[in-house]
């Protein structure tokens, strides 16, 4: 019987990308998504699709305890492609709520589930100021002000949510500025660019390999060190998505 995966966020970015990687790797995916629309795009890449809200956490509990997922991805976020500049704000409050409140229900339901493990999409630039490349022991910037005050609470709430859930054996991946098909930009961008198959491919990795803890997902670019999700991932920057009809 193949193992039964939880994938929230499977319409989204990343998702998109993950989601036919791991049903060719053969396990049975279950893909949640607010959109009726897009349920069915899922149901085409082969993904059992759930609509539900992340931040309604007595539906959330129900069905994941009607799936039994041996695995929870959370590929969550609420940053659109191509948002206009004057509702970035706001935007990055909504995305923080993802972070914290979301990712308490879907621990909270992983727990009832009896799911083992949890795979946690973060971020590579909310490292304090200091020696670079950042290691994944580097402090967080939490003296951080304004906006980016609000997006590195809502990380540290993820990232603490992810690791410290016994049972659950949590791996957050700390993802640098995303680069490739649907996310706006087909060039690396920012101080720790990553493109978008390759992150997709850190997080089937992070099923079957690696302790659980953090990992610097990121290019070589000397902004944070990919050492750790070289050595005990497997992981190659490099990786790109071939032969596979997928969704852009």
């Amino acid at each position: 019987m193949s193992r039964k995966i939880f994938l929230a966020g499977a319409s989204g970015v990343i998702g998109r990308r993950l989601a036919p990687l791991l049903v060719n790797a053969g396990y049975e995916v279950f893909g949640t998504t607010r959109s009726d629309a897009k349920a069915a795009e899922l149901e085409e890449a082969g993904v059992k699709p759930i609509v539900v809200d992340v931040f309604d956490g007595p539906a959330l509990s129900l069905v994941m305890a009607t799936v039994q997922p041996d695995i929870v991805i959370h590929q969550l976020t609420d940053l659109s492609v191509g948002l206009d500049p004057k509702l970035i704000a706001e935007a990055i409050g909504r995305n923080a709520r993802i972070r914290s409140e979301g990712t308490k229900n879907l621990v909270a339901a992983a727990a009832v589930a009896g799911s083992g493990r949890l795979i946690a999409q973060s971020i590579a630039w909310a490292y304090a100021p200091g020696p670079q490349p950042y290691l994944e022991s580097a402090p967080l910037d939490l003296s951080a002000e304004g906006t980016r005050a609000i997006s590195v609470q809502g990380v540290a709430t993820l990232e603490r949510l992810t690791v410290a859930s016994p049972p659950l054996a949590g791996v957050v991946l700390r993802y640098g500025q995303l680069y490739g098909p649907a996310t706006g930009s087909d060039e690396p961008k920012g101080p720790a660019p990553v493109h978008v198959d390759a992150a997709a491919h850190a997080a089937l990795l992070a099923i079957e390999r690696g302790t659980p803890g953090l990992f610097n997902i990121a290019d070589d670019s000397g902004f944070v060190s990919i050492e750790k999700a070289r050595r005990e991932l497997g992981w190659d920057p490099g990786y790109r998505i071939a032969g596979r009809k997928l969704p852009r």
